[in-house]
């Protein structure tokens, strides 16, 4: 019973991540996006649940950390996700480089 609790608090967490996430950006709301939170949330949860089935007993920090292990799957997944969606991973499409024979004009401010 406590690996079904821990990963339904991990998978919260990352809901309730999603959730803010979403209020905070001011879009209409996306169930895809709001679909691949749930599903890493999910992801963190099962990892959750078996890491702690191996560690043993499970206290009232360990459910917060729980919940704040989904919540962090969540939001570093969102980041990757976006830097994949750009095409920017993992080097940014920046083409411009500077060589020494080419030296930079120093910029007025």
């Amino acid at each position: 019973m406590e690996r079904l609790v821990i990963a339904l608090i991990a998978l919260l967490g990352g809901l309730v991540a999603a959730l803010v996430g979403w209020l905070d950006s001011k879009e209409a709301f996306d169930a895809r996006k709001f679909g691949g939170s749930a599903v890493r949330s999910l992801i963190a949860g099962i990892v959750f649940a078996v890491g702690y089935h191996l560690s043993g007993a499970v206290s009232t920090l360990d459910l917060f950390y729980a919940f704040l292990g989904g919540a962090g799957v969540d939001v570093l997944g969102n980041r990757i996700a976006g830097k994949l969606g750009n095409g920017s991973f993992p080097l940014s499409q920046n083409t411009e480089s500077t060589t020494q024979d080419d030296p930079q004009e120093p910029k007025e401010s």
